[in-house]
């Protein structure tokens, strides 16, 4: 099997550059094509020039700017004098299937900076592409009539491109930057297996039905308004309830847990976040005001305002480990073109929570935080994976620090049997950390909580606990969230689940449908009843036919449906559609409450 490129030192050189470089593979560098992420990184690559040489055969006038890989496949991001949609994107695909037939070899050559300032002389794109690179040589691949600008890795001919799909079109910001030009930008996906791509088609139907924004409208949980801002989510009354019991839930875990609650403000000096470090490091993130002659920052974590807890009172080793917690609201500049419901918004809750230990409490301390994860993502039906994600470019703190503490993280992990990746320089900029990923019931991964060892903020503010020699020693602060937030991480239930949330979280637990005006009553005082114990109700009592009623609960995903006539309000019973399990069932009123009663004693966290 011929190998497409080689992998050394952590960097992909495709066969091209390799030969350029004099580089020979070893049989345990070569990269062959496989689903393998090096593979995958190298087809896309090319699959994304394919898409941009077929758009300049469709529309000779296009401009280009950069052509990524991502996490979800690659993107292009062009220019056009007119606006494409949907129905373009079949247009284009047949034309990458028609231009890959033909089979042209893709050629790497090397050009020099000024050559290749004079030959894109009138393309704004790639002046500005040019802008943000300063190699004095650079590297053009061409594939027939189309070159462009690029580093590589790219396959050696079109004719391994064959399973692809055109994703969505959409707008971006030149560069990323809200302040330039609207682009237009094409996202796609490619495998070399057939059945992948197939696989990958199907995950995105499903997808599409369960997605979050669609199913926040139709159960009413969330909204946007224009007239508010953009990335401010407005929660309705039954996404209040379904947010609300999350959080009780995890309230109570926490409290069992030894955590104690706290609040900080929500904006705090700027000189504050000068000395935490994220005024050089993250302002570009963060909103500022003036107070009083005085610049203030909104705050985008709840790490400086624990560390003020904490140094509220003198702190002894008997009381380490000492944990707060706080649903913080944090505030984060997000671009417009970033943006996606409640995935990414510029308001969102934290379950925030800091833990101050001894050095030697490390790794209890983080042990018992990923038996709180074990026990959270058990409860919702997730599975999950770990990243321990090391030092950034945009880092504090020395090499030492980085380095004992990425491996005091490591030896927690392999010493309990946890297996783990590594994302290279994904760490936080005050130091490295765990990231949780869940896979959710259509089998996509999503960045959920995070565990943190800083012992960078402990000395910038120099707090300190007294040792059993009445020393003064500084703690190390753990950083922790669990859910990353309640927006995001309700966003990923809805579509895990579809919208049919399990009982201890759904916004309304029960619709009751009474047959006639003559059973409305009995209906209501169930609705009470069901209120003491918790259970949000709704009383079905519309001028429609009971059938109607009853499809029109249906669509609305409670877990389940009460009919009531003469029989129940006779005999003080119910007649119970039990959505969950399919099933239908009669028993008396009070066997109803005691059976939902159980159930919720047995959905703690």
């Amino acid at each position: 099997m011929d190998y497409i490129g080689i992998k050394r030192d952590g960097q992909i050189y495709d066969l091209q550059t390799a030969e350029a470089l004099g580089i020979n593979a070893t049989d345990d560098e070569k990269i062959y094509a496989d689903n393998s992420q090096e593979a995958q990184e190298i087809l896309r690559h090319s699959t994304a020039h394919l898409m941009a040489q077929a758009i300049k055969e469709l529309h000779p006038e296009a401009k280009f700017f950069v052509g990524p890989v991502v996490k979800e496949g690659f993107y292009y991001d062009f220019k056009l004098n007119h606006q494409l949609n949907d129905e373009d994107l079949t247009i284009i695909e047949k034309k990458m299937k028609e231009i890959a037939s033909r089979k042209l070899p893709i050629t790497r050559s090397e050009v020099s900076r000024k050559d290749i300032i004079k030959k894109f002389s009138s393309d704004e794109l790639k002046q500005a592409v040019l802008e943000k690179i300063t190699d004095d040589v650079l590297t053009v691949y061409t594939q027939g009539d189309f070159e462009d600008l690029c580093r590589g890795p790219h396959l050696p001919n079109t004719k391994s491109i064959r399973n692809f799909k055109l994703i969505r079109v959409a707008g971006a910001y030149l560069g990323g930057d809200e302040e330039n030009e609207m682009i237009t930008r094409i996202y796609g996906i490619s495998f070399f297996d057939k059945q992948e791509l197939k696989d990958y088609v199907t995950m995105l139907e499903e997808a599409k039905k369960r997605d979050h924004r669609r199913l926040g409208t139709d159960l009413k949980l969330f909204a946007f308004s224009d007239d508010i801002g953009a990335g401010l989510p407005l929660w309705l009354p039954a996404g209040s309830r379904l947010r609300g019991k999350l959080e009780q839930l995890l309230y109570k875990a926490h409290r069992m847990r030894g955590y104690q609650p706290v609040r900080g403000p929500e904006i705090l000096k700027a000189e504050a976040w000068v000395k935490s470090g994220h005024y050089a490091n993250y302002k570009e993130n963060m909103y500022f005001t003036e107070i009083d002659g005085q610049e203030y920052g909104i705050k985008p974590m709840n790490c400086v305002g624990h560390i003020e807890v904490f140094k509220n009172d003198l702190v002894s080793y008997k009381d380490l480990p000492l944990k707060f917690f706080e649903y913080g609201v944090v505030h984060r500049h997000e671009l417009s073109g970033a943006m996606h419901g409640l995935f990414r918004v510029r308001e969102f809750t934290q379950d925030d929570a800091h833990i101050f230990c001894m050095q030697s409490q490390v790794k209890d301390v983080i042990m018992e935080v990923l038996e709180f994860v074990e026990s959270l993502m058990k409860h919702f039906e997730f599975t999950y994976e770990m990243e321990v994600s090391t030092k950034p470019k945009k880092a504090i703190g020395d090499d030492a620090f980085w380095e004992s503490t990425t491996k005091g993280i490591m030896d927690a992990l392999d010493e309990n049997g946890y297996t783990y990746g590594i994302d290279e320089g994904g760490g936080a900029f005050y130091g490295p950390k765990i990231d949780i990923k869940i896979l959710d019931a259509i089998g996509r991964k999503w960045q959920c909580g995070t565990i943190q060892v800083d012992m960078n903020l402990p000395e910038r503010f120099d707090i300190n606990y007294t040792t059993s020699e009445d020393k003064r020693e500084r703690p190390v602060m753990i950083h922790r969230a669990i859910l990353g937030s309640f927006e995001r991480f309700i966003g990923i239930l809805t579509e895990h689940y579809a919208g049919e949330f399990p009982l201890s979280i759904a916004p309304t637990g029960v619709i009751i449908v009474p047959i006639a005006d003559a059973h409305l009553e009995y209906a209501k005082k169930l609705a009470k009843e069901l209120q003491m114990i918790e259970i949000d109700s709704e009383v079905f009592s519309q001028n429609e036919s009971l059938n109607k009623r009853i499809r029109i609960a249906e669509k609305q995903r409670v877990p389940m449906i009460v009919v009531v006539g003469d029989d129940e309000v006779a005999n003080e019973k119910i007649a119970l559609r039990d959505r969950r399990k399919r099933e239908r069932s009669e028993m008396s009123k009070q066997e109803f409450l005691d059976m939902l009663q159980q159930q919720k004693a047995g959905e703690k966290i």
